[in-house]
């Protein structure tokens, strides 16, 4: 079928884009076997080359016959035959004409009218392929000695013309227009009565526009956006980029909606030596809720309701770098009410970071601004700065060294203030024994400085510390083991690991000093084995214990698997500070483990459990799964936290389902969605208002995607409403041209 299609392809009618071939003839140079001029003497003699060379001397015309070559200045031809009248300059080609040019650039036509430079002329049913892949296909047009091509009845498209079998096709979407103008020098085409034709659909006639036909930043219409909002209504987004310079830009975008007054966007980037920042902004008037913190839903008066979110990231020299980020909104709903973010916390951050092969420095700070019902935010906490120095020492007594330093200030409006420092010395001595066993000897040693004041503002009193200046020691020891085994089975290799390690430590003044940074602490098969198994800095397990468990691997081509299991038990009597229902409250604790499963690229699967000591019950379930290919696949991830906590310490039970995935069909087309239900009941979170199945939210959509269009429709459904963020349907309809610049 494609010998046929091949065989098929005759010049077509104008406007056609794939009657020449798809790429420029490599091969514009001079055979060996054919006549030639003598060589040349300089850049703006004419070198050809054919097959047979006819010359009228009282006429000065040369004719040259059979795959004539003629180059000039960077400037190369390439027809069967070429009438040059060196008297005139005038140079007519005809058939099978190609004409490349220094930018990369190929025109194709029928016959070519032009001057002996090779760089202006009159072309007869044109078609320009463009170094960057877009192709004009013109009934006729010309070129100056600039370079420029003036189109006349001429198509544009960046898109594919030929099918997977070479045969030819319309592409998915092309620009028509009475006049085209081709600059080279700025890489854009201009449009004069134009129309967009998609999937061979014609749009209205258009007013006079320019595209580039570079990936470069330049002024322009980006791609507008359409979408239909539960409260805002019909939204027409319309986005207008201004080039400041190739590597400055600034995109301004109104957002038009029927139901509430329109929204102003503003993006400004910049790409420089240093680095890279953006900065967007959002800003709009509208009524929007009460504090919800107060529990109020009711609307305001009307007011000024805006957001900002930046990013920055310059690297001074291979050591030196700054980074940050700014995302600060007006009230609780907004980024959710203009469908910008679900975040319930917005964090600004920046870090100063000097980094090298064996130490680390950094100064860095947070603020958060909380949008959840119930949260005040003067107890949110702002931490800076916090300065943080590392260094490791290789070989001392035959292990490694690693020193800390770290200091940190945590303010709050109207909360408990916080300032902290400390210095701390590891040491980790790693050897393999005759009998392959992995041991790693371990010291830890630390001195913490801590000075607090507003305690009572804490609600929970095991997070509070003591009023004023507080210190702590903390100190510990530790030894683990390791020793596979490895062997054949079932055709590959199968490695079981058994594991215990032993960790002594005194007893630490934990509640004297605050709890900041350790609160989320919780078993899991990630911090089973670590030296303290509190998330943080602020607490310390200093129970000494042992614990054990193991790893089984197995592996083969396509196929691998790896599981973990493991248990502590507590070696002294000592009161815990650990809460009930984190796993480790017990002498032993709760039984932990993950299985990975991968499966070519077709499955991937990950279990995380925790099993109660006494019954087995499971008190962690946490799946994540993919099945499927990249076009076609489907996830899904379940979450059960059943830990009988104490909601006091702000841990609160839950269970959770979450569906993805996608389905191609008809070589470009995909349909594809996601569902988040909150499967918590009261009986395992008193404080949870869901009923044990309590849909958030679901996308649904249908996609078409190819080389050159991205266009899709999705479908919202948002189940809960908090302030004037209400409950209900949104649909967006997404559009992108490839190819098509600004």
């Amino acid at each position: 079928m494609a010998a046929l299609c091949a065989a098929a392809s005759v010049p077509a009618a104008a406007q056609s884009l794939a009657d020449r071939a798809p790429t420029p003839d490599p091969a514009l140079s001079i055979p060996a076997d054919t006549a030639q001029t003598p060589p040349p003497t300089g850049d703006d003699q004419v070198q050809f080359s054919s097959s047979s060379l006819e010359y009228d001397y009282n006429a000065d015309i040369v004719t040259a016959l059979g795959d004539v070559r003629m180059t000039r200045s960077g400037e190369k031809l390439r027809a069967e035959k070429v009438v040059w009248n060196r008297k005139t300059g005038r140079v007519v080609a005809n058939g099978n004409v190609a004409v490349t040019h220094p930018q990369g650039d190929v025109a194709y036509g029928d016959s070519i009218e032009l001057t002996d430079t090779l760089k202006d002329g009159v072309i007869d049913n044109l078609l320009v392929v463009l170094e960057r892949g877009g192709r004009l296909a013109a009934v006729d047009g010309r070129r100056d000695e600039n370079g420029t091509y003036f189109l006349n009845r001429a198509a544009y498209s960046p898109c594919p013309v030929t099918d997977a079998s070479n045969c030819p096709k319309e592409p998915t979407w092309k620009i028509t227009a009475v006049r085209v103008t081709y600059r080279p020098d700025n890489d854009r085409v201009y449009f004069e009565g134009a129309r967009f034709n998609l999937f061979g659909l014609a749009s209205p006639r258009l007013p006079r526009f320019s595209t580039s036909t570079a990936d470069s930043n330049s002024t322009g219409l980006l791609t507008p956006g359409l979408g239909i909002d539960r409260l805002n209504g019909g939204e027409l987004t319309l986005p207008f980029n201004i080039a400041l310079n190739q590597n400055r830009s600034l995109v301004i975008a109104p957002h038009i909606f029927t139901n509430v007054v329109p929204l102003l966007e503003a993006r400004y980037r910049e790409v420089n030596t240093l680095g890279a920042f953006s900065i967007a902004g959002y800003a709009t008037s509208g009524r929007r809720s009460e504090d919800l913190s107060a529990g109020f839903t009711t609307a305001t008066e009307r007011a000024f309701r805006g957001y900002l979110d930046g990013t920055m990231r310059f690297q001074f020299t291979p050591e030196w770098s700054l980074s940050g980020s700014l995302r600060l909104s007006t009230d609780r709903t907004f980024t959710r009410r203009y469908d910008i973010s679900d975040d319930d916390r917005l964090r600004s951050t920046f870090a100063l970071e000097h980094i090298d092969a064996n130490s680390y420095f950094a100064v860095s700070g947070w603020a958060t601004q909380t949008l959840r019902v119930g949260d005040r935010q003067s107890m949110q906490p702002v931490a800076l700065p916090e300065i943080d120095y590392r260094r490791r020492v290789q070989d001392v007594a035959g292990g490694v060294l690693s020193l800390q330093a770290n200091t940190l200030a945590i303010g709050r409006k109207a909360g408990q203030d916080t300032q902290r420092a400390f210095a701390s010395a590891e040491w980790n001595l790693r050897r393999l024994t005759n009998w392959g066993q992995e041991v790693t000897l371990t010291a830890f040693a630390r001195g913490d400085a801590y000075n607090t004041s507003d305690t009572a503002a804490t609600a929970v009193a095991s997070y509070r510390g003591l009023n004023g200046f507080q210190t702590r020691a903390i100190g510990a020891a530790a030894i683990d083991i390791k020793w596979p085994f490895i062997g054949e089975l079932f055709g590959g290799t199968q490695r079981w690991t058994p594991r215990v390690q032993i960790v002594a430590s005194p007893h630490v003044a934990n509640l004297r000093v605050p709890n900041e940074d350790a609160r989320a602490v919780d078993l899991a098969d990630s911090n089973l084995f670590a030296l303290n198994r509190f998330p943080g800095y602020d607490r310390w397990e200093d129970s000494s214990r042992v614990t054990y468990g193991g790893e089984w691997a197995f592996d083969r081509p396509g196929l691998s698997i790896d599981t973990t299991i493991g248990q502590s038990y507590r070696l002294d009597s000592r009161p815990t500070i650990l809460p009930v229902g984190t796993g480790l409250s017990d002498s032993f604790s709760d039984i932990v483990g993950r299985t990975n499963v991968r499966l070519r690229d077709l499955i991937t699967f990950t279990h995380r459990y925790r099993l109660d000591k006494d019954n087995l019950d499971v008190r962690r379930n946490e799946i994540d799964a993919t099945v499927g290919s990249y076009t076609t696949y489907a996830t899904v991830g379940y979450l059960r936290l059943n830990r009988d906590i104490d909601p006091a310490v702000g841990l609160q039970d839950r269970e959770e389902v979450r569906f993805a995935g996608r389905a191609a069909f008809a070589r470009f087309w995909s349909v594809f969605g996601s569902a988040v239900v909150d499967l918590t009941d009261r009986e395992e979170d008193v404080l949870s208002s869901s009923d044990g199945f309590d849909p958030i939210r679901h996308r649904l959509g249908v996609a078409y995607e190819d080389d050159c269009l991205e266009l899709g429709l999705t479908w919202r459904r948002d189940y809960r409403t908090t302030g004037d963020v209400r409950a209900g349907n949104s649909y967006l309809l997404t559009l992108a041209l490839k190819g098509l610049g600004r």
